[in-house]
């Protein structure tokens, strides 16, 4: 479930870039920024001092880089559940790998619009994970032209969990599936954490890629 303010980490070494970013949050009902860092080490520093709900972070920024940070926030026992969204203008295939590997909950690119900034930080937040079109179509590009491999806990899948692990490939949140599937949001997540823990899915992120990789989702 959503808290009910959602507490936001902005980090981001273009200071027109943070103070965008922090007008369009700040007039959201339910959005409080909490603090900008301008570089990886001081996103690690506002991090352990705000706890916030979602880190905002820029790839590519002096020093510590974003992915860094982002390792070592998410591997810090002090923070449990930070969520971070990775924000790049660039859309190379390293930078959507490493932020996954490093375990960021979504990978986002700085042309998205006020709405879908919005959205996406409601929906990190509430425990979903978030790629950006483009992105998900380049993972697809990548791993359709892979050779199959198996995947154990694929033949265990439900007719059901595979239903609602397609719709999370295909980007809708636990509350789009819940009304798509006419369930309840806890029915949903239930199903997702099973699928996950099936197909040995480390989160949601990882969960698209295996959907499309082993074909339980379509290709669009």
């Amino acid at each position: 479930m959503t808290p009910d303010r959602v507490r936001v980490l902005l980090a981001d070494d273009e200071t027109l870039v943070r103070a965008g970013f922090r007008v369009l949050l700040e007039r959201t009902p339910g959005i409080e920024v909490v603090g900008e860092a301008r570089d990886g080490d001081e996103a690690i520093a506002l991090a352990r001092a705000h706890r916030p709900d979602v880190v905002l972070m820029d790839v590519r920024m002096p020093g510590t880089d974003g992915l860094t940070a982002t390792r070592r926030i998410l591997a810090d026992d002090r923070l449990p559940g930070v969520r971070i969204i990775v924000l790049t203008t660039f859309e190379l295939d390293e930078y959507v790998y490493a932020a996954l590997r490093a375990g960021a909950s979504g990978f986002l690119l700085k042309d998205l619009t006020p709405d879908e900034l919005r959205h996406a930080v409601r929906v990190v937040a509430a425990g979903d994970a978030l790629l950006a079109p483009a992105v998900t179509r380049r993972l697809i590009a990548r791993f359709t032209t892979a050779e199959p491999e198996t995947l154990p806990g694929l033949e265990t899948l439900t007719a059901r969990e595979r239903e609602v692990v397609a719709l999370v490939a295909d980007g809708l949140s636990t509350e789009e599936i819940a009304a798509r599937l006419r369930m309840s949001r806890a029915t949903a997540k239930t199903h997702t954490n099973r699928a996950m823990t099936k197909l040995g899915a480390r989160d949601r992120a990882h969960l698209v890629v295996l959907a499309y990789r082993h074909g339980l989702a379509p290709l669009p």
